[in-house]
């Protein structure tokens, strides 16, 4: 994996994040990569106006990672995105987690992660991250145990009903929390 640079996004990067949350998740483009949800769910994954309130909203970032300048005409190029809020004065929620389907298995979402981990830790003071992931994606639930996350048994129903999230194709979708203490990092 070459060297990505890493920033918080602004309005400017709007459709750019929807175009890349879509291609991740939905549809045809998204059986690239192996984090689809097209056998779940139809419709949206999100939309504008939700992508410009994260940004806008206190205590809350939409981190990006972006090809570096090299001159090759890629640079500033989108190639994965999450969302990391601040819960609670020790808690982070991390979310809306997307890598292009072509950069997938690339080692991208891996260091993306651990660079949300680090600002909710360093800049936000947080010693504990969570998400939720629908459950039935037990291959996604596996990567993020792999990663030091657990599983808590905590369920929080599918909003049904809200085409905000998406169009279910089956009737069994639920969000359990997955949970992460973040650890001190060592002096060097």
């Amino acid at each position: 994996m070459n060297p990505i640079r890493f920033r918080a996004a602004e309005a400017a990067d709007i459709p750019a994040v929807v175009a890349l949350v879509e291609s991740a998740y939905r549809g045809d483009v998204s059986r690239a990569g192996w984090t689809t949800e097209a056998d779940l769910l139809d419709g949206q994954r999100t939309d504008p106006v939700e992508v410009g309130a994260l940004i806008a909203r206190a205590g809350s970032r939409v981190l990006l990672a972006e090809a570096p300048s090299t001159g090759s005409g890629q640079e500033g190029t989108l190639l994965a995105c999450c969302h990391i809020e601040r819960e609670h004065a020790q808690r982070c929620h991390f979310g809306m987690f997307a890598v292009s389907p072509r950069e997938q298995g690339s080692g991208l979402g891996r260091a993306l992660l651990a660079e949300a981990e680090r600002i909710a830790r360093r800049e936000w003071g947080c010693t504990m991250m969570a998400m939720r992931v629908i459950d039935v994606r037990a291959e996604l639930i596996a990567w993020y145990e792999r990663r030091g996350y657990r599983r808590t048994g905590e369920y929080k129903a599918f909003p049904y009903g809200d085409p905000r999230f998406g169009l279910p194709r089956r009737d069994d979708l639920r969000f359990e929390t997955l949970e992460k203490p973040l650890r001190a990092e060592a002096a060097a």
